[in-house]
């Protein structure tokens, strides 16, 4: 089967969506949903969207702020454009029906903090701010006739001229997808003029995530194979508070919970931040997960506390409902009780490199949100940035692929439908099971918040002894939507190592305890892998 239109669009958070949104008036969007569209990262974000909003503040402080997060390698003019195109991304996101929460007054929008930022300027909806904004645009997307959604498909491989042609080509232009309709167990060729990847992130390739289990790398993987320059993979953040319990499906607590007073504490009550940086509770948090991951290991412990007791209840209560909620459902009162805590891998700072227009250098692929690289978080994100660069740059993109169209252009190929040759259906499953659970174990124990040489070359040591039994076992059977997931963590999980071991130093998300301190001579800059063919 074989599906056209002007743009594809590869996921259904706030940065496909929104650019899906702006598209539509130019020509047809097919936008795919790996599950339900509702299933995105953006769904789960709690905290909120950083944009300058009060008189307070100001463009120059909120890129300060972004700077010295990133630990010196943040592209300063990519900084000061995301920062000073937040506002009318703010604009167009309430144009859209998102309702941010106000203040008390009702006369301007609440205004929160969280850590490394300076002042207030998250906008936030409650605690479920990432729900309200999905909300919102999956509305607008159902009521626009020029979008089609197609829920339950996962791309398995961007097509591209190289392919097929069967040769290198000057351009390599992007063609589109082959993808799986998952519920069909079919595979269906999307052909189209532009193609944007918005796939989000990689969560899934840890242990211990509080990422969506759609966060399989999907996108990096596919652009990787495509050609596409993969850049600065080794800074994986992790959230330093995520909900610890037996039962709990990495339950994120907010930064905004930091963010209003709460303080991280021992079992024994003891706060320990203040130890580690002067900014305390509000430090990055790539010093908060290192200082956390310390204190556990250091006083065997499985966890930490997050406590917010003195806050009052009436107060946590309607500030944070759902973190309220959620925590009440596995037996914490936060209102009484310390909230215990473990880091838990939360977000690529790396990804696919674009440009300041979101373009890839396989032409006509965009890569917005948190699948790409813009240069904007540098070696940490800087919290509540991440729902502002993916609205900015969907923007961006969307300004310069209708430009690309209106000058048309385009090569017409006979674009061959997905062959399963000899594929049969597989009655070994478990070799995806065991390579899957493999894969997350060493890297959360390897490739984690500390690393070493020695651990990095023991994970790629496994990692391709892994990648040989998926690409035998990728082309004997028919693809599965788990089998497309094991093939592209396999291939993020090299990336990340492979990038780990070209920075010979520590600095933001990657901390080797061969090489402790930053090394501005030789590494102030970003670290690029491309597939050789």
């Amino acid at each position: 089967m074989k599906v056209q239109s002007d743009f594809l669009v590869i996921g259904s958070g706030i940065a496909g969506l929104s650019f899906a949104l702006q598209a539509a008036a130019h020509g047809t969007v097919a936008l795919l949903a790996k599950r339900d569209i509702a299933e995105t990262a953006t769904n789960y974000a709690q905290g909120g969207i950083a944009s300058v909003s009060s008189n307070e503040d100001s463009f120059d402080a909120h890129v300060q702020d972004t700077l010295v997060a990133g630990a010196g390698i943040c592209h300063e003019d990519v900084v000061r454009l995301v920062v000073e195109e937040g506002p009318q991304v703010i604009a167009n996101l309430i144009e859209w029906g998102v309702k941010f929460t106000r203040n008390t007054s009702g006369e301007a929008y609440d205004l929160t903090r969280e850590g490394g930022h300076s002042q207030r300027r998250i906008l936030h909806a409650a605690d479920i701010t990432g729900r309200e904004i999905q909300r919102a645009l999956v509305e607008a997307a159902h009521a626009h006739d020029n979008i089609t959604i197609y829920e339950n498909h996962a791309a398995i491989d961007l097509i591209t001229e190289s392919k097929v042609l069967k040769k290198k080509t000057e351009q390599n232009r992007c063609l589109g997808a082959h993808v799986l309709d998952v519920k069909a167990g079919v595979v269906k060729t999307f052909s189209s003029r532009i193609t944007l990847l918005a796939s989000g992130g990689a969560g899934k390739v840890y242990l211990y995530t509080c990422n969506p289990d759609i966060a399989s790398g999907d996108g990096v993987a596919m652009a990787y194979r495509a050609g596409a320059t993969i850049a600065n993979m080794e800074f994986m953040q992790f959230h330093p508070t995520t909900l610890f319990h037996p039962n709990a499906r990495s339950f994120l607590i907010s930064e905004a919970v930091r963010g209003e007073g709460a303080i991280l504490k021992r079992r024994d009550g003891t706060a320990f931040m203040e130890r580690y940086h002067h900014l305390k509770d509000l430090a990055p948090r790539d010093i908060v997960a290192r200082a956390i991951d310390n204190e556990m290991k250091t006083h065997g412990d499985d966890c930490v506390y997050l406590d917010i007791r003195h806050r009052g209840a009436e107060y946590i209560t309607s500030r944070f409902p759902n973190i309220y909620q959620t925590c009440l459902d596995y037996g914490i009162d936060m209102t009484k009780e310390m909230i215990p805590v473990v880091p838990a891998a939360h977000y690529l700072c790396g990804g696919v490199a674009v440009d300041k227009n979101a373009e890839t250098d396989v032409k006509h692929l965009y890569a917005i949100g948190e699948v790409a690289f813009t240069g904007l978080h540098g070696a940490n994100r800087l919290a509540s940035n991440s729902l502002l660069e993916a609205a900015v740059y969907a923007g961006r993109a969307f300004h310069h692929a209708v430009e690309v169209l209106k000058g048309g252009g385009f090569p017409s190929y006979a674009i061959p439908e997905w062959d399963s040759g000899t594929a049969t259906n597989s009655d070994e499953m478990v070799v995806v099971s065991q390579n899957w659970d493999e894969i997350r174990r060493f890297m959360s124990n390897y490739v984690g918040i500390v690393r070493s040489d020695k651990r990095l070359a023991r994970a790629m040591h496994r990692i391709e002894l892994i990648q040989d039994e998926i690409e035998e076992y990728y082309w004997n059977f028919i693809v599965t939507s788990d089998l497309i997931e094991l093939r592209n963590i396999a291939t993020v999980a090299q990336l990340i190592v492979t990038c780990a071991q070209m920075r010979k130093e520590s600095r933001g998300l990657n901390y080797n305890i061969d090489y402790p301190n930053v090394d501005d001579a030789n590494w102030k800059c970003d670290t690029f892998v491309k597939k050789q063919f």
